[in-house]
Order: C-alpha cells, then structure tokens, then sequence
C-alpha cells in the first residue's frame, strides 16, 4: 500500500518532506539557532492590521470559551470541554490531536476579544499567553508544526489590536509575531499543499500587513496566486474534493482579499476571481435546506459560516453539473440528488479522501434521505477507517473491500479511476452514469457501473458489476438519522419527518435484504446511530441490482398520488 501510495507523489513533494523532517530535527538539537535563523522582520516595523478589518473568525465563530471558563482553567474546543489546570497543561498529552492542534491555534481567544470586561480579558490573556510562552519549546511540540503555528499567527495579528496593544506584553508578542513570520517563510507545507499551504500563505499575507512588509507580501501572494491555478478547479471547486474545506479555502482567500484591500493594496484579481468561482460551486452542492454535504472528510459547517461565504445562489435548472470536481445535482419535483463522479484525491494528496466512488446524497422536499456518513476524527483507528471505507458510502462494496484503498488517518493507495460518464437532461427527467474500476485489484478484476434516473415520480439506480467469477457485493443505503425502517416484499418502507417513501429492489440473483445501524458523524468524537437498508447479493458476475425510491405518503399521511420510477 506504502509503494501504490508513493507511486502518486511527485518528486518535489518527497523533497520537501524531507527537509521539513530534518529542519525539525534542527530545531530540537540547536533552537536558539534555529530562532536566530528564523528571524523575520524587524518588530519595531510592526503597524498591526487596519481597524477597519474584521476576519471572518469574529463573525462566524459562535461556540468559544468564555472569560468564566478560561480563568477556572477550563476550555471548549471542536464542542470538548476539558481542564487546563492550575497552572495550565499546554501540552494536554491524552488529548486527540486534532484538539491540541486547536489549542495551539489561538483562534479560541476572539471569545476574550469580544468580551465586554475588556480589561480583565486582557489580563486574562496576557496570563494564558506568558504560561503558553514559558512552557512550548521553540520548534518543538504540537504547537510549532507549521499548520498550527500559521493559524495561531493568523489569530495573534488579529487580536493583537483588542487584547495586547498598549500592554505590557506587547513587545514580547510583537517579537514573537515576528518569529513566526520567519518560522513560516522556513516551513512552508509544500510537502503536503492543500489546504494546509493556503493555510501557510495566508498567514503570512497577514504578518506581512502586520509588519507593513512589502517584499514578504509581494512573495506570500505571489505564491498564493500560483496555488490558486492549482487548488481551485474551474468549476470553482477545491481540488481536495471536499466540501468541508472548499469551505475553509473559500473563507481564507475572503479574509486575504478583505485584509489586503483594507490595508490600501489594490485587489488581486486571481483571488477575486477564485473567491467568484468558489461562491458558485458552493451554491451548487448545498442542500436545499442551506445545509453542507458531508462528503470525503466532511463534518458540519456552521450555518454562520455557510452564510459568511456567501455562496451565490444556483442557476434554476433541472441539472447542474461540476465536471472537474465530479459532482452532478439534479432535481425534479422536490427529488434533490448530488451523485460524486469523480476522482476521489488530486494524485499528490490522499489525507481527505473517502472510498465513495459513485455515492450520493438525496433529499425529498428540502429534507435529507439519504446521507453521506462525515467524519468524527481524524485519529488512525477503527472508527477512522470505517468512515473512509467504502461500506459508509451510499455506493457498492465488492468483496469487503475498499474502492479506493484508504489506510492509516490520512493514507491511500490504488484509487478509483471513473470513466464513461454520461449526463442527460430531457423530457424524460435527469440521467447519470458512470463507471469506475476501484475494485480492479481483486480477482476477476470487477467493475463498478452505475445509473441514476430522477424524474419527478421519484429516483432509480441501476448497479451492474461486471468481470470474472463470483463475488460479494454489497449496496448499503444511508438513511438519515430519525428515519425508520421497515421490510416490505422486495423492498422496504422508510419513514421521515418528511413522508414515507416506498424502497424496491430488484434483481435475478439470490439477494437478502437487512436492516442495520451505524454511525453518522454529528460533530468532532459525535456520532449518532442510523439505519442502513443493506442489499447483498453473492453471485457470479455479472449482477444487475435495480433500486427504486418514491413516496408513497406525505408529512400529513396522505397518500402520494405519483407512480413508479
């Protein structure tokens, strides 16, 4: 799996994952060296961000530790509230990482800046900051691998102006912006890219504003630019494939178009132009009901956010398609559809992608149907590698395997390949296919096709899996949480809040239905247990399942008055 992986990356990634490692391993042996090589610019030069200039975090941020928590040493982070201690345990060892990394973030104290005791939330942070300082060894730890160490100076520059300026630590906090100005310029992710790189530059645009640094703004933007023909597709979508951080790009390139207009530079119109593109992607996958679709490592967006980002609303049209992304949303008398056609990675970048070829979400009448599981953790372990595998996807499982083969947190090797994909938009309603080979490393070399037909009586799919001998496959049906089900000759009956919907399925091999349950995520380390119409069907290729969704009674239990699919 570690060779089929490696096969995707480019030389120039293994290079500079070579010299970050050796860089850290430097800075554990000689860190006073390692500050003075990581000088940036001079602290006197520091003018701080214009005041005019509000970061998206000060306006979408809700759930943030308050001034009460935070001086009995308590903290709430991704919606876990633990104890810091007396004095506070930075280091938080038995903790997830994904919740250190929040800690180191900063991002947590706009809770303090917007506190109306201004000065005891300045007292309290100049606390917490001199403890955080006197405890973190300079390049060393959680704190200073680059990603936490970029959105930490992000927050630092910004709450400098409400919790700092005028202080007594100011200096010291100037001087430690700086450092991280050179930390960065030093560090920059260019091993892993994504989100993590626009993180990176992000960061510093904004020390570069802070320090009223010219030539490190030039630099930062003029890298910025050139990730943006590389990150963000041309129908608008992030190229790592997943809404959820489509969300967190987005909302960096506002923060970077806003901070460098508010600081008298003119506007750069390739983010400009990325920020439009993106804003129509966005308006393209949301539900009806403004809502994210969970797919690849996805997890709740904040509505907040969501209308922050201020996706522009779809054109009125019975199918939308987004090509490079692979992803293709149909509608048809309150049938909402998002069928996932596409790659499952950008070649170099397997951390976020899920083994769900050819799933899909479905919504009736602005409420879900079927969903798309998320993710609840990023840690290595079972329940990480379930909600990456195949089996928590509205799509086929052959053999117990993965379509794309997902290991360890952020690990993948062979990779689903889709190809042969057919869009029609007619008279007849919306038409989807395509197939994909995910599965070719197992014998007989099956292949997975699959059609989708939404007309306005409701939704059909048709799976084949075509090759040699025989096999186990699987077709699993993530109903939304708070649904029921029911078996029904053929078929089922499921029941919403939204109606009931009738659920056949059809094929000529031997088949067993069942019901059970497994988790969708609700939030970082939430899950809540759903039910799952599973088909399985052993026989030898090739099989042809026929699926057929439509509702039979409305929210008010009067019978529908549509026919079949």
């Amino acid at each position: 799996m570690l060779a089929r992986m490696a096969a995707h990356l480019r030389p120039a990634q293994v290079m500079h994952r070579t010299k970050l490692r050796a860089q850290r391993t430097a800075l554990g042996r000689w860190p006073q060296a390692g500050r003075r090589l990581c000088a940036g610019p001079d602290p006197a030069s520091a003018v701080g961000w214009p005041a005019r200039f509000n970061s998206l975090e000060t306006r979408s941020q809700t759930d943030r530790p308050t001034l009460t928590e935070l001086d009995a040493g308590k903290t709430r982070l991704l919606g876990v509230a633990r104890d810091l201690g007396d004095p506070p345990d930075w280091q938080q060892a038995d903790a997830p990482l994904l919740w250190r990394f929040h800690l180191h973030y900063w991002d947590w104290a706009w809770g303090l800046a917007t506190d109306l005791d201004r000065s005891a939330a300045r007292t309290t942070f100049a606390r917490l900051w001199r403890s955080w300082l006197a405890t973190g060894a300079f390049g060393q730890g959680d704190a200073w691998y680059p990603y936490p160490a970029a959105l930490r100076a992000w927050s630092w520059c910004g709450l400098h102006r409400h919790l700092v300026a005028g202080g007594d630590i100011e200096t010291r906090f100037v001087e430690e912006l700086a450092l991280h100005a050179g930390f960065l310029r030093w560090h920059l992710e260019s091993d892993v890219r994504g989100n993590h790189l626009v993180k990176d530059l992000k960061a510093l645009v904004g020390l570069a504003v802070f320090f009223a640094d010219e030539r490190l703004l030039r630099q930062a933007l003029r890298r910025l630019t050139r990730q943006l023909g590389v990150q963000v597709l041309p129908d608008g979508g992030h190229y790592e494939r997943s809404p959820a951080y489509h969300c967190q790009v987005l909302a960096d390139l506002i923060d970077v178009a806003a901070l460098i207009r508010a600081a008298g530079h003119a506007p750069v119109p390739e983010i400009t132009g990325a920020i439009i593109r993106m804003r129509r992607w966005l308006g393209i996958v949301l539900s009806p009901a403004a809502e994210l679709p969970m797919l690849n490592d996805g997890y709740p967006v904040a509505a907040a956010l969501i209308s922050a980002l201020r996706p522009q609303p779809p054109p009125p049209a019975a199918m939308l398609s987004l090509p490079d992304t692979g992803l293709v949303r149909a509608d048809a008398a309150g049938w909402h559809l998002l069928a996932d056609v596409g790659e499952p990675c950008p070649p170099g970048l397997p951390g976020h992608a899920h083994a769900g070829t050819l799933g899909c979400v479905l919504h009736y009448g602005g409420a879900p149907l079927l969903v798309d599981t998320g993710t609840s953790t990023y840690e290595a372990g079972p329940m990480r590698a379930y909600e990456r595998s195949t089996a928590a996807h509205n799509t086929v499982q052959i053999d117990d395997a993965n379509s794309t083969e997902v290991w360890g947190a952020f690990r993948a090797g062979r990779r689903a390949r889709v190809r042969d994909l057919v869009i029609r938009n007619d008279a007849d309603g919306v038409m989807v296919e395509a197939v994909h080979d995910g599965f070719r490393g197992l014998p007989g070399r099956p292949c997975h096709r699959r059609r989708w037909s939404l007309t306005s009586a409701g939704l059909g799919i048709d799976d084949v899996v075509i090759g040699r001998g025989q096999h186990l496959c699987v077709i699993r049906w993530h109903l939304a949480p708070g649904s029921t089900v029911g078996p029904e000759a053929d078929g089922a009956v499921v029941t919403t809040p939204n109606g009931v919907f009738l659920v056949t399925v059809a094929t000529a091999a031997r088949m067993t239905l069942h019901i059970d349950f497994a988790p969708v995520a609700a939030g970082f380390l939430c899950t809540s247990a759903s039910p799952v119409l599973t088909c399985r069907v052993k026989a030898v290729l090739p099989v042809r399942v026929i699926t057929r969704w439509r509702q039979i009674r409305g929210p008010d239990g009067v019978a529908s008055n549509k026919g079949g699919t």
